[in-house]
């Protein structure tokens, strides 16, 4: 059954798209937003990112990629 529109909270989630070293991206991955602001700012988002990238390695017997960059989805370029 489909959800009524606005159901879903804003501002829950901050989106990002990671760029790791070998050249792949991956679009749209989400960190709670409660981890980010203050004094540092997004770089919380790249230790929650990388948590999760080990988790996914393990499961898969792979070795987890470095980011290279982060950037917050909606963000604009400086």
């Amino acid at each position: 059954m489909a959800k009524k529109p606005g159901s879903n909270p804003k501002g829950e989630f901050a989106f990002f798209n990671v760029t790791y070293e070998d050249g792949s991206q991956r679009s749209n991955r989400r960190v709670p937003a409660e981890l980010l602001g203050g004094l540092d700012g997004d770089e919380p988002a790249r230790g929650f990112i990388m948590e999760q990238d080990r988790d996914i390695a393990e499961k898969s017997g792979r070795p987890p990629l470095q980011i290279k960059s982060l950037e917050r989805v909606g963000a604009k370029k400086k």
